[in-house]
């Protein structure tokens, strides 16, 4: 079957490799469509330590159920549209043990430790499979990675009265925001690109703040009235980025960091004291935070043609990965239809 490798830095290419069998337990899933997600990036471009060697990328999955192996329950059935729990738990970890399996110390995502999705067909354990009903498999694949910033949010323990800024509005920045929206929290968007920014006022952000034109700091102090953000979400994972985010939280804010930082981040950790600060971090997501995804998208009002940047077919995936590693400021989100 048809499928995408990353077999070293900077290239990507279309091979063949085996049909997966569906064993006992397991889901046959045809592949509909996969995203390029800011790890397959990293990978890309040769930054991503946890990436296995010439892994096929992939774990943001819209699909349909083809084949059930013995003994999976009868919720599930062929011709449902599915997205997928893209993550490994052990069950013995203390992050199991605390049932933080998102946070599991022995995880394995598709696409990264493991071989991902960006094949014609896969198959998985059903408790992995995740039926939805009523949305598209091409719009299936924005759910996962929406997903971690809804996860984000919980982790900031989000509520009306709260002002949130969100720094970087990629996919998973996306997700922060329209979770915090939802809870009713004014928005505070943060971003390098002016069109990305404009654009994500649909989603009921508030004020939108291009951090390389504009004085962060003065604009804050403008927006809050001198009480600066109650939660900072930072979601690019640059040492600059998260000190802005310790810089600019206000007193007794809560601070919660999703981007991984490629480089040794220095804090001045007397702001931590003299703030008292609550600083957390937010990785994957939990069966609830999809859950919640998808209510989201049930209502009818995401505008999924804006966070969808473009749909390629696989052999024009390799043009594609180039174009965006050249300039990925522009892109939301690349899917690869199969």
């Amino acid at each position: 079957m048809k499928a995408i490798q990353i077999p070293e830095q900077e290239v990507l290419k279309v091979v063949d490799i085996e049909k997966p069998v569906c064993h006992d337990g397991e889901v046959l899933l045809k592949i509909k469509y996969v995203g390029f997600c800011g790890s397959d990036l990293n990978t890309y471009r040769g930054g991503n330590a946890m990436a296995k060697a010439s892994v096929i990328p992939g774990h943001e999955i819209g699909a349909e159920i083809v084949e059930l192996g013995a003994g999976v329950p009868d919720s599930l059935k062929v011709g449902m549209t599915v997205t997928v729990n893209p993550y490994t738990n052990c069950g013995y970890c203390s992050s199991c043990r605390n049932r933080r399996y998102n946070a599991c110390e022995h995880n394995e995502t598709l696409g990264v430790q493991r071989d991902g999705a960006m094949c014609e067909f896969l198959a998985l354990p059903w408790q992995k499979v995740i039926p939805v009903e009523g949305i598209s498999a091409r719009n299936c694949a924005i759910i996962e990675p929406m997903s971690v910033g809804f996860h984000a949010v919980n982790r900031a323990q989000v509520v009306d009265t709260d002002t949130v800024m969100v720094i970087g509005c990629g996919m998973v920045g996306i997700g922060a925001i329209v979770r915090s929206v939802v809870r009713g929290a004014t928005v505070i968007a943060c971003d390098i690109d002016d069109e990305k920014l404009e654009n994500i006022k649909q989603l009921g952000v508030k004020y939108a703040i291009n951090t390389a034109k504009e004085n962060l700091h003065e604009r804050l102090v403008e927006i809050t009235k001198g009480l600066m953000p109650d939660v900072v979400i930072e979601a690019v994972g640059s040492p600059f980025t998260q000190n802005q985010a310790l810089n600019e939280i206000s007193y007794t804010g809560r601070i919660v960091f999703i981007g991984y930082s490629k480089k040794e981040t220095g804090f001045d950790t007397g702001l931590f004291v003299k703030k008292e600060l609550d600083v957390r971090g937010s990785r994957n997501a939990l069966p609830e935070d999809f859950e919640g995804v998808i209510k989201y998208l049930e209502r009818g009002t995401c505008p999924y043609d804006l966070l969808i940047s473009k749909v390629v077919k696989p052999e024009e995936a390799p043009e594609a990965m180039a174009a965006w590693s050249a300039d990925p400021g522009k892109v939301f989100r690349i899917l690869v239809e199969f």
